[in-house]
């Protein structure tokens, strides 16, 4: 994939099967949709468009965006980098190099948070999402709560300007507030949630991780220390203190760590009652604990 420019001139449909051949050799998995999202993002084209538009030849300028996005694809950078944007929950967010790029088994944590405070889902609940990234879970549960309001907080203040222009560009802003700091360490208010995926991949296991995720994803956002288990433990006595009585705390849960996780919560004098919820692959993936109440 050298030189210049190897699309132009070509018909859309054409240079679609060509690109998809070369992803498939490359062992891409999901080449077909690969190519048309990429396809999508280098003619500024929907997918009904790019169907209505296959007898059309390439201009020079799709021809190079195309040829720089088939690049980086096969260079093992993901879609959503080279595109910048990730649905989630049903809702396009922004991404940036400063925010993990969000993932269809941190909806568990969106769906047991909902479970866990359904009483409470016409009320005015507050919410705090811990390490909030690209505000992903935290702007999942304000689209699904209309009076909810919320507070994500991050260490990174490139992560922080995500989650506010995506705040911004889904009409939510008026009901978040982002902050800079260490997990919970700025917060002072009682919530009735706070939700967190926090970084839980163990420092040695991080060399093994697939190509889009260990050179593409923040190592901050990764790494939980040797056991994958050090976020919890500075996260789950902070957001322990910060419950209101009766306010509950769901956190994503790496593989074989939701055991270890509920101990941290009874540790911290949280209650656990319900089993953790299982990603569609079967791996436990969020679990919560509440706050006794008064």
């Amino acid at each position: 994939m050298s030189g210049r420019a190897p699309f132009m001139g070509e018909k859309i449909e054409h240079a679609r099967r060509t690109l998809t051949a070369r992803f498939r050799a490359a062992h891409i998995e999901a080449a077909e949709l690969d190519v048309r999202v990429l396809m999508c993002a280098a003619l500024g084209l929907d997918l009904s468009g790019l169907i209505a538009s296959a007898a059309r030849g390439l201009t020079r300028a799709e021809a190079d965006r195309l040829q720089e996005f088939a690049i980086r694809r096969l260079s093992g950078e993901p879609v959503a980098r080279i595109v910048g944007e990730r649905e989630f929950w049903g809702l396009p967010l922004k991404l940036s190099a400063a925010t993990l790029v969000p993932r269809p088994d941190t909806e568990t944590v969106v769906e047991l948070a909902l479970e866990t405070i359904r009483p409470s889902l016409h009320c005015a609940v507050r919410i705090g999402d811990i390490g909030t990234g690209s505000g992903a879970i935290l702007l999942a549960l304000l689209h699904e709560v209309a009076e909810a309001f919320g507070v994500g907080t991050d260490i990174s203040p490139d992560a922080l300007r995500t989650a506010r222009r995506n705040a911004a560009e889904l009409g939510l802003l008026p009901r978040a507030a982002f902050v800079v700091c260490d997990y919970a360490a700025a917060l002072g208010e009682a919530f009735e949630l706070i939700v967190s995926n926090p970084p839980y991949i163990a420092t040695g296991d991080i060399a093994g991780l697939a190509t889009e995720v260990r050179d593409h994803d923040p190592l901050a956002a990764l790494d939980g220390g040797a056991d994958g288990l050090d976020a919890y433990r500075a996260l789950i006595p902070q957001a322990a203190a910060l419950l209101a009585p009766g306010g509950a705390l769901v956190v994503e849960a790496g593989q074989d760590q939701a055991e270890p996780i509920q101990a941290l919560m009874a540790a911290a004098g949280l209650i656990v009652r319900h089993p953790a919820k299982t990603d569609l692959a079967g791996v436990p993936r969020a679990v919560s604990g509440l706050k006794r109440p008064r």
